[in-house]
């Protein structure tokens, strides 16, 4: 997804000392962790894989008996058209049609509809009243910092979709696939990677990969500290030319140790592709996000570097520099990938063929979405 602009810093907390730059910074240590929060955290990532087993695809999961439905896609997201997949030969999602002839929407078990098209007026909502048990499905993978006009679909829809784990059809950026797990999706429909565990040294160091930027931003702010303390190459609009092409940010980040994963505002579960492209190449990514804990639901305590582990910039570049020459230390955040693969969706296919799933398993029940602003704000 773009970058787009806004920071929001989380609160401080009674362990967290202050630094002073662009912004205001409160920051744990990251050597102080107690071994009861390391197991909460194991707990919670734990958690989250078996959320995982229940909700993302699972090939050991045999669907029941179920009426074939048509789900209608209501506009291509961003206005870009995608040709729409198979759901059984790419997915192994079987009794779904998927249709983006608005022609079909009498006939259609459930419309998915992309919040931006309808936020900024490029697409009105379809025609009221639906018809019969017709479910509508509100999708939207921005952050609510970037997402306008929730106000205007109160009480309109049935059922959710984002990367937020209490959606009522969840699928993330990216998740981790333990080793040994089967997983529907076929290598070449989406992103499934064997995540490499290789100890070969890597020459380049830090990397951030940034379209948009601004001088106000604080991730910019941020930036403008750490690199008064170490190198830091960027790529992008802003940067270096970035080969173009699928792939091309996880190619580049393949040379270097450590790659900047700085989200453009902090929201629950809001984790994008800037962490799980690290992941992939196998640097480690330092994250500016939502909180540790909250990382820690999607991956392991080890796999990530969070600014808040630091009470300074100044130590965190510092940390970065010793992980840099002291081979062994940095294989503890690395070693954690031999028990997982990786799993991009792609968008946006793989969304209407899980959307088409969950109608299917929902057949003859019906929800309508209230408090939906308060919701996805929280």
């Amino acid at each position: 997804m773009k970058d787009r602009v806004g920071w929001r810093a989380a609160g401080p907390s009674p362990e967290a000392s202050c630094w002073t730059g662009v912004r205001r910074l409160c920051l744990k240590g990251v050597f102080k962790r107690s071994r009861l929060y390391v197991s909460m955290a194991a707990v919670s990532f734990l958690i989250f894989l078996v959320l995982s087993a229940l909700y993302l695809p699972d090939q050991a999961a045999t669907e029941r008996p179920l009426p074939e439905v048509t789900l209608l896609i209501w506009t291509h997201p961003f206005g870009e058209y995608r040709a729409l997949p198979d759901c059984l030969e790419l997915y192994q999602v079987s009794g779904c049609a998927l249709t983006d002839d608005p022609q079909a929407y009498p006939q259609a078990d459930a419309v998915i509809i992309h919040h931006r098209e309808i936020a900024i007026g490029e697409a009105d909502l379809p025609s009221e009243p639906r018809p019969g048990a017709q479910k509508w499905i509100w999708m939207n993978y921005e952050s609510p910092t970037h997402t306008p006009g929730l106000w205007f679909v109160e009480g309109v829809f049935n059922l959710t979709m984002s990367y937020r784990t209490d959606s009522d059809i969840f699928l993330p950026y990216g998740y981790l696939v333990p080793r040994g797990r089967k997983e529907t999706v076929r290598h070449g429909a989406g992103f499934t990677h064997a995540l490499s565990n290789s100890s070969r040294p890597r020459k380049r160091f830090v990397a951030w990969v940034i379209s948009n930027w601004s001088a106000s931003h604080a991730r910019v702010g941020f930036y403008h500290q750490l690199r008064r303390f170490i190198p830091v190459h960027v790529f992008g609009a802003a940067g270096r030319p970035l080969q173009r092409g699928e792939g091309s940010v996880a190619r580049l980040l393949r040379r270097y140790m450590f790659y900047l994963a700085l989200e453009n505002s902090q929201h629950t579960d809001y984790i994008t592709e800037k962490l799980w492209n690290a992941v992939q190449a196998g640097a480690v990514p330092v994250v500016l996000g939502p909180s540790r804990k909250n990382y820690e639901r999607f991956l392991p305590a080890e796999a990530f570097i969070h600014v808040n582990d630091f009470p300074s910039v100044r130590e965190l570049a510092r940390y970065l520099v010793k992980l840099r020459g002291d081979p062994l230390q940095m294989r503890r955040h690395l070693d954690w990938r031999r028990s997982y693969s990786l799993h991009q969706p792609r968008f946006w296919g793989e969304h209407y063929c899980m959307a088409c799933r969950a109608v299917r398993r929902s057949t003859g029940r019906s929800q309508t979405v209230t408090d939906l602003t308060r919701w996805f704000h929280s």
